[in-house]
Order: structure tokens, then C-alpha cells, then sequence
């Protein structure tokens, strides 16, 4: 016999109900309704009637009911299944990213400024950065070089930078063939001039701002290991000098192994109350160590964020991974914000102006440089000299008054 999952079966005594799904306790209740109310058995019309309305209603009730259990499952389900993605959209933003590079003490987060994955979302534009030249992006880095001969390749900010105190974390990859040896290296900028190449690792000469250099391959006779980081602050006027690969214009430097490591580099180029100060994290310890300090450094508004690099006989792949650019709180007056620093020359206030390939007459332009090790020796020579004399001058005169007492002796 088939069986019916909602259907009127006979009963001693009247009508059962016969439902395959629903719970007993419904039939147990139709039994008692029919017993307190007299209804008769199964011929009488109004038993059907009874029976099929309650019969009817148990099934929408229980047909409700099961749509809220699954709905009420549809939500846990829903709820799991953001969590799940927000967790694994975390992960993702923080593949590649060193335990370091976090937002500093006062610091806070400017994305227009900022470069992370994914960097396009066509593989042709990037949101606030253009790219020109032999630059490649991919889903994890932009590649500014690759490891062939004579390459350039840059990417710059498109809009102008109107903040007096902020950090740059820059998280990048030198690698190549060359075990000890590659060329040429990238630069860092803050540059009144934009996307214009050059011959300074990529970029162009007699620049207007800051640039930091992470130079790879040494052109001159000083005795130092390479790879070496220095920066220079220009005018327009002043030349990055290649013979002493830029020593002659620094206004600080380090030596730094950040070649070819299987874990992350990390640079940190803080500028806060005209204070230079740069920082490296590549020995995988995830701890920023100084590079070097700077005070009195002006630098102006306006001015555009850029990365550039270079290749020459010599190549390495230079990758960008991600820029963080944060805006500080430097706790500055009223007064003080309310300056206008879009007009300031580009200067450092404690190295004496040097002389420059345009200006030679004083005119007030600014010239930078530092104390090179030729200029240091000669400042030692010139004291060693000076104390020799004084001691000359002392011997021969205490030598002539004792030539003077024996005579008054005799």
C-alpha cells in the first residue's frame, strides 16, 4: 500500500491522521479535540473537514518552520563564510610584508601616497602612480630593472606632496646574477621634477629636493665594500658627482649588504621637524637599525614621491614590493602649520654651502655638500701641522733662555 505523507486514515472510533513527517503530537491532539468535542466517525463530513483544515495548518506550520531552520542555517553559513574571507584577505595584504613595516608611532596611513597589491588592476595603470620605461608590474612586485644591460625604469606619484612631516617605509629587492657584483642600483626621490629620465640611477641630473641612493657598483677609489646608501640634497645646480659615487654631496651615508637575500629589505626615510633621518631592516631581524641622521635639513612642499633604477654593464633585477607612506604627527603650533613651505630652497642649515658648477660669486643660491675624506685628511694634516710649529717654537725659545742663563752664570 502506498503510503501517504498527508492523508485521512481510518480509526476505530473516527478518522486518524496519517503523517509521515509530523511530529505525533499532532495526531495525539486531534484524537483528544474528537473526543471532547463528540465528533462523530468517519462518515460524517465535518470530521473530514476538521481533520484536513488541521492537517493542513500542521503542514505549513512545520513547512515554515523548516524555512527558518534553513534560513537560520543560511545566516550561520553566511556569517562563517565572511569570516573566512576577511581572514584570507588579511593574510593576502600581509603576504610579503615584514613584521617592521608597521604604522610608526604617530603615524597615519595615506594611501594616495601608498603603493600595495594588487598595484593594477589591468596590468597597464596604477591608481596616483605612473610608470615609464623598462618598468613591469606583475601580481607581487613592480620590477624597475631586469637583469639585463642598460636598462632605466621609474615610477612616480601624480600628486604633489603638501605635508611638512612624514615617513616613507619602502619594502624592495635587489638580485641578481653577480654574486658580489651588480649594477647600477634604484634611487628614491622627493623631487620637484617628475618622470624625466636621467643619468642618475634612472632619473635626471640637477635635481630640485631630496634623493636617496642605493648605489651597487663602485666608481671611485674609496676604500669601502659596497652596496653603499647615501643621499643628497640639490638645487638644480648642484651634480651627482659618479667619480666619488656621490660622496662629494652627501649629506650622510652607510655601507649596507641588501643584495641578494632571501628575506625582506626594508628602508625607513623619516623626515619630521627638518630632521633627515634614515633607516634599514635587511638582516631579517625585523628591527629597523640607523643608517644615518640628519638635522636642519629644508625641504619643500609640492614636491613628488619617486622610485627609479639603472643598469649598466652590470644588472640586477630591481623589484619594488610595496610603499607605505604615513603622515606624522610632529605636535607643530598654529604658527608653525601655518608657514608656507612651498617656497622654502632646498638646503641643509649646518654643512657649509659648497661650490657649485653655476654659482661662484655668493649670490645666496644654495650649494650642499659634506665633509668628504680628502677634505677630513686635510683638516687632520693641517692640525698635526700646526701642533708641530707650536712645538718648534716652544723648544727653540726655551732653548734660548737657557742659552741666556749660562751666560749670566759666568
Amino acid at each position: 500500500m502506498r503510503h501517504c505523507n498527508a492523508c485521512l486514515y481510518p480509526h476505530e472510533g473516527g478518522l486518524y491522521i496519517g503523517r509521515k513527517n509530523v511530529d505525533t503530537q499532532s495526531n495525539k491532539l486531534a484524537e483528544k479535540l474528537k473526543q471532547n468535542y463528540n465528533i462523530p466517525g468517519s462518515n460524517s463530513i465535518y470530521t473530514n473537514i476538521y481533520y484536513y483544515i488541521h492537517l493542513h495548518i500542521n503542514v505549513k506550520i512545520s513547512y515554515y518552520f523548516r524555512l527558518l531552520i534553513k534560513m537560520e542555517r543560511c545566516k550561520i553559513f553566511y556569517k562563517f563564510s565572511i569570516n573566512v574571507i576577511v581572514f584570507l584577505c588579511l593574510l593576502v595584504a600581509s603576504d610579503g610584508q615584514d613584521s617592521s613595516q608597521m604604522a610608526p608611532e604617530g603615524g597615519f596611513l595615506k594611501r594616495e601616497y601608498s603603493l600595495t597589491k594588487p598595484y593594477s588592476s589591468n596590468g597597464m595603470t596604477m591608481p596616483f602612480w605612473d610608470f615609464r620605461d623598462r618598468t613591469m608590474l606583475t601580481n607581487n612586485f613592480i620590477r624597475l630593472t631586469s637583469n639585463h644591460q642598460a636598462e632605466v625604469g621609474s615610477v612616480w606619484n601624480k600628486i604633489p606632496l603638501y605635508l611638512r612631516d612624514w615617513e616613507m617605509q619602502v619594502q624592495f629587492k635587489v638580485h641578481g646574477g653577480g654574486r658580489t657584483l651588480g649594477a647600477d642600483g634604484f634611487a628614491i626621490w622627493y623631487t620637484k621634477e617628475r618622470m624625466t629620465p636621467g643619468p642618475v640611477f634612472g632619473s635626471r641630473d640637477e635635481f630640485h629636493g631630496l634623493g636617496v641612493f642605493f648605489d651597487t657598483y663602485k666608481n671611485g677609489p674609496q676604500a669601502v665594500t659596497f652596496p653603499q646608501i647615501t643621499a643628497m640634497v640639490g638645487n638644480g645646480s648642484v651634480k651627482y658627482d659618479h667619480m666619488t659615487d656621490g660622496k662629494s654631496n652627501a649629506i650622510g651615508s652607510c655601507l649596507a649588504s641588501f643584495r641578494n637575500k632571501d628575506y625582506d629589505t626594508l628602508v625607513s626615510i623619516k623626515y619630521v621637524k627638518e630632521t633627515l633621518q634614515v633607516r634599514l631592516d635587511i638582516d631579517g631581524l625585523g628591527e629597523w637599525r640607523e643608517c644615518f641622521s640628519m638635522p636642519g635639513v629644508k625641504l619643500p612642499t609640492g614636491y613628488f614621491i619617486g622610485m627609479s633604477a639603472a643598469t649598466g654593464d652590470l644588472a640586477d633585477n630591481h623589484d619594488l614590493i610595496n610603499v607605505k607612506f604615513f603622515h606624522m604627527d610632529a605636535g607643530r603650533s598654529a604658527e608653525e602649520e601655518a608657514e608656507d613651505w612651498s617656497t622654502v630652497l632646498p638646503g641643509v642649515s649646518y654643512l657649509k654651502p659648497p661650490i657649485d658648477n653655476r654659482d661662484d660669486v655668493g649670490s645666496g643660491d644654495f650649494r650642499n655638500s659634506s665633509v668628504s675624506g680628502f677634505k677630513l685628511f686635510l683638516l687632520v694634516v693641517c692640525i698635526l701641522l700646526g701642533v708641530g710649529v707650536c712645538v718648534v717654537v716652544g723648544v727653540v725659545v726655551f732653548q734660548k733662555r737657557q742659552a741666556q742663563n749660562r751666560k749670566r752664570f759666568y
